[in-house]
């Protein structure tokens, strides 16, 4: 399965921004999606899942400003992002979970080609 994501741009602290992910595959429904970050110099780190059944799980950075959604009829996953801050600038991406901790980049693949999130102070 090919993952891409996109909807990344250059907002205003305090904006929003959604971005999407896109499945080549129907089998995308099988599968826990989530979506990681990696600003400049840091590791990739864990954003938010949501699994087959629309269960969902967010880092602590996350939650109360961003939402994962996902349409599977349409094999997109979404990421609707608001009160958007400087420390949100990274690439985006999503991927494929394999099994494990959700929190553990190791435990994805399939990783689509990230989209660039900048929020301006």
């Amino acid at each position: 399965v090919q993952l891409q994501a996109s909807g990344g741009g250059l907002v205003q602290a305090g904006g929003s921004l959604r971005l999407s992910c896109a499945a080549s595959r129907r089998t995308f429904s099988n599968y826990d999606i989530a979506w990681f970050r990696q600003a400049p110099e840091k590791e990739r780190e864990f954003v938010a899942v949501v699994t087959l059944n629309g269960i969902r799980y967010y880092a602590d950075s996350a939650k109360g400003r961003f939402t994962i959604s996902r349409d599977n009829a349409k094999n997109t996953v979404n990421l609707q992002m608001s009160s958007l801050k400087p420390e949100d600038t990274a690439v985006y991406y999503c991927a494929i979970f394999m099994g494990g901790r959700y929190f553990d980049r190791h435990n994805y693949n399939s990783w689509g080609q990230g989209t660039l999130v900048t929020v301006s102070s």
